[in-house]
């Protein structure tokens, strides 16, 4: 039975995080502190050896992905790895968050949470499935992460912890059953 691993991480802390913003397809950038995470989150990878890369559009995943491997791994950015789109809330205060996220944003131009599951679980699965892809590293966004999670099991247990920047979620991907496992979260303190 063969499996392979992909890492799939929450880019580092940026402005609109900071400043309470919502940002799904909009962008912000990386903050001093987010750059020392993504710092402090590459000793993680110290001791695994990565065969490909990938991360989100966003700046803030891509930057995140280049402090992380020392800019010294190529990568592929991919859309398929973006936050959820929020509609004309995006850039708006996470107070006006309604409590049940799953459709609210589509009347308002986003996405619901079962079209961002699907659309991780697809881009997380073809990035895998390649022949010559082992162990794989995918920046992303907390949303994200936390939707495809939710494709393979409740994400209650991990949510409560909370999903930190530069969060690390390690899955092992079943190459028979077409299936990720998540094995373990790395927080790394935050």
């Amino acid at each position: 039975m063969m499996k392979k691993t992909l890492y799939l991480m929450r880019h580092g802390q940026t402005l609109f995080n900071v400043r309470r913003k919502i940002q799904g397809a909009c962008d912000s950038p990386l903050t001093e502190l987010g750059i020392q995470q993504a710092g402090i989150a590459s000793a993680y990878f110290d001791d695994i050896d990565l065969d490909h890369a990938y991360s989100s559009t966003a700046e803030r995943a891509c930057d995140t992905l280049e402090i992380v491997t020392n800019e010294l791994m190529p990568y592929q950015r991919l859309k398929g790895l973006k936050e959820m789109h929020f509609g004309t809330f995006e850039g708006e205060s996470e107070d006006l968050n309604p409590k049940d996220k799953s459709t609210f944003f589509v009347q308002y131009g986003g996405e619901s949470g079962d079209q961002v599951r699907e659309r991780m679980v697809r881009t997380c699965t073809e990035i895998i499935e390649q022949d010559d892809h082992q162990t794989v590293l995918a920046v992303s966004h907390a949303g994200a992460c936390i939707h495809f999670l939710r494709a393979w099991q409740d994400p209650r247990e991990v949510m409560k912890d909370g999903i930190t920047n530069c969060c690390v979620f390690k899955y092992e991907y079943d190459v028979e059953e077409k299936t990720f496992a998540l094995l373990e979260v790395e927080r790394h303190g935050f």
